[in-house]
């Protein structure tokens, strides 16, 4: 629904047929940490089967929580069908704007995780073991407010 979603498919695949699924729930799933649960699966058979009745040759992610469950869509839909993960193009991004505005933190490299939220820490911290086999410090944070006390330019 996304401007810059239309702008990509007007410059990439003008020549492609697209089937979309906003695939509802499965945010709510990954977050819970169900990675791999009948109700996960059930979700993703719903979006994708249709789209292999097609004959899709690829599918695309798109929303960063997807990535967690690439393995359960790759049992789904075989080994025939391409599955492309936004993960590392959005990580490369990130360190973009980080350098570019002097936000690099000088503690990158170290082995220390935090991780900030908008929503319960009581949720992230439930799914933080499956994800890390290392403590991690989780910090609820206000967009609105702390965004603009805690962001120090060097």
């Amino acid at each position: 629904q996304g401007e810059l979603y239309n702008s990509v498919v007007e410059r990439f695949a003008q020549d492609v047929e697209i089937f979309k699924d906003t695939c509802p729930g499965l945010v709510d799933q990954i977050e819970k940490g169900e990675f791999d649960s009948n109700k996960t699966r059930g979700i993703l058979e719903r979006a994708l089967r249709p789209m292999l009745e097609k004959n899709i040759d690829t599918v695309v992610l798109g929303c960063t929580h997807y990535p967690f469950v690439v393995p359960l869509i790759k049992e789904i839909i075989g080994d025939n069908i391409n599955v492309i993960d936004p993960t590392e193009a959005i990580v490369h991004q990130v360190m973009y704007l980080l350098i570019k505005n002097s936000l690099i933190s000088k503690f990158v490299g170290e082995k220390q995780i935090e991780i900030f939220t908008s929503g319960s820490i009581e949720n992230i911290k439930n799914i933080l073991p499956k994800l890390f086999d290392k403590n991690i410090y989780v910090k609820r944070i206000d967009w609105s407010n702390d965004l603009k006390l805690n962001v120090i330019k060097k």
